[in-house]
């Protein structure tokens, strides 16, 4: 499935990427390697946090990197999909949290 918005990483435009700001691509790839790397997590783990992450930052490249990452790591589609429902809950949860700021405004007045 492909959509014309959200245009695939081609490895020409990872070379103009890199070619434009080689030290910035540089450290980031070094960086994400050590970020997924086995530690107190293992990347299973990590692939599923950043699936969880990709969906509430709505990254559609991170989505599809994540998930096949994930299913690479061993995750299976049931710890992918709970995963999601997590970050679902977590958004919905942080607007139902902010709920109070417009509870307070409309207790003292100060939202009309």
């Amino acid at each position: 499935m492909s959509d014309i918005r959200f245009p695939k990483t081609t490895p020409e435009l990872a070379e103009r990427r890199h070619a434009l700001a080689p030290a910035a691509d540089d450290a980031f790839k070094a960086f994400s390697k050590a970020v997924f790397a086995d530690g107190a997590l293992d990347r299973r783990t990590k692939e599923l946090i950043a699936v969880a992450v990709a969906h509430v930052t709505q990254c559609p490249w991170c989505i599809e990197g994540h998930v096949r990452a994930a299913r690479r790591a061993g995750a299976s589609p049931n710890e992918i999909m709970e995963a999601i429902w997590v970050a679902a809950e977590m958004r919905a949860g942080a607007a139902f949290a902010h709920s109070v700021k417009a509870l307070d405004l409309m207790e003292d007045g100060d939202g009309k």
